[in-house]
């Protein structure tokens, strides 16, 4: 007897998979699980609606041979199952969980045959085996429950040969993949977390998801061994639909993370996903639920699970203060609205920021944080000339050791403080002190090398100026304003070519850009070459910071011809 070809694709929902190789498809769009979960689900759906045990799986998937590490394996293989279905554990429309007996998948299942009257719900049944029936109800009365109980028999025999072949198929395939995978992906030594996206209903909700990325960015780049790419870089790809690989690509990472935030009354939901970016594989994923009032701990935890899954660990210290110190809710919410409002860098933004920074510190006078903020906008108001320095400084420098006593290892109070010893105090020496301790506290920290760069370039120490401006350029490679400062550096230099690449690249980003305009302006003043400088110049007058400055520069008291005949 020559039996019937069984089909390998399968639907549920808007599902599907391919049992023999684990493809899983949601509305005809590839999703990624990695070998172990796919070999997990391959076994689940195969057998839906039956309770498959932990016994089976051990058995089935893992190999007689099971790793010490099995439960921990499958208890991962689940979570990734969910997170790429969209399920919930305690709600589950997919696969359910039986306390200390195993699993079961619940949702209906169609094979994917291309006949409507060969689809059969619940499991996968065999339509030849329904045809079977129909024609036994035309025989004697007598002998159907016999013939009945033969074919039922046979058709379960043969289909439960068929499961344990697709599954012997797609575990060999699989297999042999991930001793490929082990072979070609290299270990992670970089890595960017991509803005999260705002699952809330309420639009207004963009802070605090903005905030988390902004905190997650922060516990991981405490990691120093780790390259982890700045905020402003990675907020550009808020609303981008690119790639994983090409942003892979634009940010020069070995891995990226990706997420959503949900947020529902008190309670917050964060679903995580590490993805390879060279090749788009999705490494590992996971789901947190909880309070909002565990969202310190909540934000350690997640940035010590994604360190674990490529071989880092979290600052242990950082952990235990974070989890010793209970905020009030409403007091980070305004520490997380004051950061996003400080992201903008406009001048309206810092003075909202330093509104929210300051409603934090009034709820929570030892929360540290609030303190570095006030620091960060106090230093960029007097940067961009919003306001003077003799009263900038003095504020940033007060806010600064504030945070510093109650929690000396925040590397963004500790850079506050060193600009503010460098160009208020006029204190050299304590100055690079504290910009070393800062690059210590947190190497991933970009304004820390950002900011001793302008340090050794006043200090003509213009080698190691560029070396740290270029390693801000690493940690955060789409910032205007440190572009720009590559190229300011590289002037300073006398490396000509370098700085006005530099600068133009700042421009690219941005054509309104002002301080890449000075700069180009001064670059092309020192080449000769007036008429460009003269176009930056004008250009730059267009913010109102900048007006005084390229008039000084540039008075243009005489035309360019006169000046050109003087040569």
């Amino acid at each position: 007897m020559t039996l019937p070809a069984s089909p390998t694709l399968v639907r549920f929902a808007n599902f599907e998979l391919d049992l023999r190789t684990g493809d899983l498809r949601r509305d005809g769009t590839s999703l990624k699980l990695q070998p172990q979960p796919a070999k997990v689900m391959v076994l689940l759906i195969s057998r839906a609606g039956e309770i498959v045990t932990c016994q089976d799986l051990a058995r089935q998937v893992w190999g007689a041979e099971t790793l010490v590490d099995f439960e921990q394996g499958l208890n991962f293989a689940i979570r990734q199952i969910r997170t790429v279905l969209d399920d919930d554990a305690e709600q589950p429309r997919f696969l359910e969980t039986l306390p200390k007996r195993g699993y079961r998948f619940i949702a209906p299942v169609q094979r994917a045959s291309g006949e409507e009257d060969g689809i059969a719900e619940s499991g996968l049944t065999n339509p030849e085996a329904d045809h079977g029936r129909e024609q036994n109800q035309a025989l004697e009365k007598d002998n159907a429950p016999a013939k009945k109980t033969r074919l039922l028999h046979t058709a379960s025999i043969f289909f439960a040969a068929v499961s344990i072949l697709l599954i012997a198929v797609t575990v060999s395939h699989y297999v042999g993949k991930e001793s490929e995978k082990k072979l070609t992906v290299g270990p992670i030594q970089s890595i960017a977390v991509l803005p999260l996206a705002n699952l809330s209903s309420d639009p207004a909700q963009e802070y605090f998801t903005d905030g988390l990325t902004d905190e997650l960015i922060t516990e991981l780049a405490r990691i120093g061994t780790l390259r982890v790419i700045s905020h402003t870089s990675v907020a550009v790809y808020k609303t981008s639909h690119k790639r994983v690989p090409e942003i892979g690509r634009e940010l020069h990472v070995d891995a990226v993370v990706e997420g959503t935030v949900e947020r529902v009354g008190d309670r917050v939901r964060i679903r995580t996903q590490l993805i390879q970016a060279a090749t788009d594989e999705h490494l590992w994923a996971e789901s947190y639920d909880r309070n909002l009032s565990d969202i310190l701990r909540l934000e350690s935890d997640v940035a010590r699970d994604i360190a674990r899954q490529i071989g880092y660990r979290t600052s242990d210290a950082h952990t235990q203060l974070t989890a010793q110190r209970p905020i009030s809710t409403e007091a980070h919410e305004n520490y997380l609205k004051g950061r996003y409002r400080w992201n903008q860098r406009t001048e309206a933004g810092l003075r909202a920021g330093i509104g929210h920074f300051q409603k934090a510190i009034e709820l929570e006078p030892s929360y540290a944080q609030p303190y570095a903020g006030l620091a960060d906008c106090y230093i960029m108001l007097a940067n961009w000339s919003f306001m003077p320095g003799s009263e900038a400084y003095p504020k940033a420098e007060a806010a600064a050791r504030k945070a510093l006593e109650i929690d000396d290892r925040l590397a963004e109070a500790q850079t506050s403080l060193a600009y503010a010893t460098f160009l208020y105090d006029w204190d050299w020496n304590g100055a690079e002190k504290k910009f070393r301790r800062a690059i210590e506290l947190n190497p991933n920290y970009a304004t820390a090398h950002h900011f001793y760069s302008i340090y050794l370039m006043a200090s003509a120490r213009h080698s190691e100026a560029l070396a740290e401006i270029k390693r801000a350029q690493e940690l955060d490679p789409l910032s205007m304003i440190i572009n720009s400062v590559v190229g300011w550096i590289s002037y300073e230099a006398r490396h000509y070519d370098l700085a006005i690449q530099q600068c133009e690249k700042a421009v690219e980003m941005d054509p309104s850009y002002a301080p890449a305009r000075l700069n180009l302006g001064m670059i092309f003043l020192k080449t000769g070459e007036y008429q460009k400088a003269t176009a930056q110049f004008e250009r730059a007058r267009a913010w109102p910071a900048m007006k005084v400055l390229c008039w000084l520069i540039w008075p243009r008291r005489a035309p360019i011809p006169e000046i050109e005949a003087k040569r």
